[in-house]
């Protein structure tokens, strides 16, 4: 079975050149410790949580992260959870449909 992955995006309108920030490193990793998702330690780049890994770009601010199912089982009900709490869109880059639970 592939591995399914998703683009996290913002839910404002594009306004100008550019996708519109979904906050700062510090700012996300602040909104998703309440989900049990963190990195390894306060530099990394890689969020862990319940089923997921969410990478963020070196860049600031960040505009989109890639989230990855590790175990598909646990994994939808944390999606949900944070994509409803925070208003994130999500992309599947394959189909190129926008999920908005």
């Amino acid at each position: 079975m592939p591995i399914q992955q998703f683009v996290i995006l913002s839910p404002a309108e594009h306004q100008g050149e550019g996708l519109p920030p979904l906050g700062s490193r510090s700012e996300i990793i602040d909104l998703v410790r309440p989900f049990n998702t963190a990195p390894e330690n306060d530099q990394g780049d890689v969020l862990f949580g319940p089923g997921i890994r969410i990478e963020m770009p070196p860049d600031e601010p960040i505009t989109q992260m890639l989230l990855t199912l590790t175990e598909e089982e646990i994994a939808w009900q944390v999606i949900m959870r944070l994509t409803k709490s925070l208003q994130w869109k999500l992309l599947d880059p394959v189909t190129g449909r926008e999920l908005n639970p």
